[in-house]
């Protein structure tokens, strides 16, 4: 191998991901070759749409995916909260790296938080789920859609489109804008997606010498967060089409794993919790997706697969 070629996103913070899992390698391999092959992917050049429309977050994925597939590239790097649950014949993703703050930020030009913002303030926002716990919090806001890169929402944040804007805490932080988080948004009232803050390697199935490469990234507790918070996801048939939150912590040997489903208006918000041992998530998991299909989560999921 003349060089480990890494398959990314051309954004900002796809970038850095990228480079930051660059480093890794060259502290991990001293002398290693590691070369950086930007892609543009289908939801980065539909941006007039929100993503429930246009196939979900998977169009974030299958242009890198593509260039593993054909040899292009030997690594992928991403957001494991854009990763659809159903993983793609020919590829795996079994490294992730820590997990960054996993949790909403809430941002203002003027410093005023969630509750104090003025009624019918225009939020921002592309994300269903965000859109549900907004509402269900705050109904007599305004939620527009908002898509683009991180520095472009809060450009237009800046612009004065928007009187607040959500996005993800580690996104922001990874760039270096950690001052603009007005409020952060998180447990027990707020829940994220599954797997935020978590970034992942893919890469082909088989691959024993780039798995091998990777392998010593990876770590361990983020990987117990990201496969349960995906196994309730999966479970729910979970994708961005639906308003669905997850978020499993871990303290010891201890975990409580907590989930919410809710309609796009806010109006029905459904929550089920469970805690127990660790080495018990699987169950614990599975348990947070059966209160909540036993409160209708079903048909929330079903009705929004046909909006």
């Amino acid at each position: 191998m003349n060089a480990l070629r890494i398959a990314t996103r051309k954004s900002a913070l796809a970038m850095w991901q990228a480079r930051h899992v660059a480093d890794l390698l060259k502290v991990e391999h001293p002398g290693i070759a590691v070369e950086i092959v930007p892609v543009v992917t289908q939801g980065d050049r539909i941006l007039d749409r929100p993503l429930a429309q246009i196939g979900g977050k998977g169009l974030f994925l299958k242009e890198l995916e593509e260039a593993l597939l054909s040899d292009r590239a030997d690594l992928a790097v991403h957001s494991m909260k854009d990763v659809p649950m159903e993983q793609t014949a020919g590829l795996e993703l079994e490294v992730v790296l820590p997990r960054a703050r996993p949790f909403d930020a809430w941002i203002t030009r003027d410093g005023q938080r969630l509750e104090e913002t003025r009624p019918h303030a225009r939020v921002g926002t592309s994300s269903l789920r965000r859109r549900c716990q907004l509402l269900a919090a705050r109904p007599d806001l305004e939620v527009l859609d908002l898509r683009g890169n991180v520095d472009t929402r809060v450009s237009k944040l800046d612009e004065g489109e928007y009187d607040a804007v959500i996005l993800a805490c580690a996104g922001l932080e990874r760039l270096g804008m950690g001052d603009r988080i007005t409020q952060v948004l998180g447990p027990p009232h707020w829940l994220p997606a599954a797997a935020q803050g978590i970034i992942g390697l893919q890469c082909r199935s088989g691959d024993h010498a780039v798995g091998s490469l990777i392998e010593p990234l990876h770590d361990h507790a983020a990987g117990l967060q990201a496969v349960s918070e995906r196994r309730v996801a999966t479970l729910l048939e979970g994708s961005c089409q639906v308003p669905l939150a997850v978020f499993a912590e871990l303290d010891d040997q201890r975990a409580r794993i907590e989930g919410l489903v809710g309609t796009p208006d806010g109006l029905t918000l459904l929550r089920a919790s469970a805690e127990g041992a660790v080495a018990a998530l699987a169950t614990l998991a599975e348990t947070v997706a059966e209160e909540l299909l036993a409160q209708g989560a079903d048909a929330i999921i079903r009705a929004q697969a046909f909006t």
